[in-house]
């Protein structure tokens, strides 16, 4: 059999793998899914088959002298009068993230999305999370993502926390949905306007003196200001290329 992985999901190969056809022996009559998951590629990163040309689901039986054609998800274009490998694509971006990107969840909270975390989560408890509130999984390890019961999750490539998320945002086409500090960092409730009079006691002597308008977390009751991280912050969650993003 004759594969051929295009764009990013060349970098889940062997480098002599990437950005050509190749040849790759295996038993005839397994399943489509078997061969890309053997290769390293999960499931979820995957949104078209075509196997001689023809349009394909995870289940399709291949055999030998088969060119099998490899798509990455097309998070930003319709693609389903072709063929979707999942139900149905997740237009509404919430996520879960594995207990080994706590701040890449920080961060896409402080963006404005809505994010669960916890760092005591095993694999399932992932899984089963993932696919009972429809959130996509976002993870460094790709056995999670090869489960079978996960529709939606995608494998990040770096291993720092900020480009991670400009990743993730470029990912699924997500900087026009970016609402910066419109989340709790901790808690994940949404954070409101509240008048200074509300929070003043317990606010730091410093703060109290400085800054006149503060935000609540509706969730856990934590208190925001513009404070010394906001600009870093701010140029964060800028797309590059924007004035706003070269300072």
């Amino acid at each position: 059999m004759w594969l051929r992985f295009y764009a990013e999901l060349g970098d889940l190969l062997a480098k002599e793998r990437r950005g050509r056809e190749f040849e790759h022996i295996c038993v005839a009559g397994g399943s489509v899914k078997d061969v890309i998951e053997g290769l390293g590629v999960p499931h979820t990163e995957v949104d078209l088959i075509l196997v001689n040309g023809r349009s394909v689901d995870f289940g399709h039986h291949v055999q030998d002298g088969d060119r099998v054609s490899v798509y990455p998800v097309f998070e930003a274009l319709d693609i389903s009068p072709v063929l979707a490998l999942r139900p149905e694509p997740l237009r509404v971006s919430r996520f879960i993230v594995d207990v080994h990107l706590g701040r890449l969840a920080r961060y896409l909270r402080l963006a404005g999305f809505d994010t669960l975390y916890r760092n005591d989560w095993d694999d399932e408890e992932l899984a089963q999370l993932s696919v009972g509130e429809r959130r996509i999984l976002l993870t460094r390890d790709r056995g999670l993502l090869m489960r079978s019961v996960v529709t939606h999750g995608y494998l990040v490539r770096d291993n720092r926390p900020r480009p991670q998320l400009k990743e993730v945002l470029e990912r699924f086409d997500l900087w026009g949905a970016v609402a910066p500090f419109t989340r709790c960092s901790v808690c994940n409730g949404l954070v409101r306007p509240v008048p200074k009079a509300e929070v003043a006691v317990g606010l730091p002597e410093r703060t109290a003196e400085h800054y006149q308008e503060f935000w609540r977390c509706t969730g856990c009751g934590r208190v925001y200001w513009q404070g010394a991280h906001y600009r870093s912050l701010s140029t964060l969650f800028s797309r590059p290329g924007s004035p706003s993003s070269s300072g």
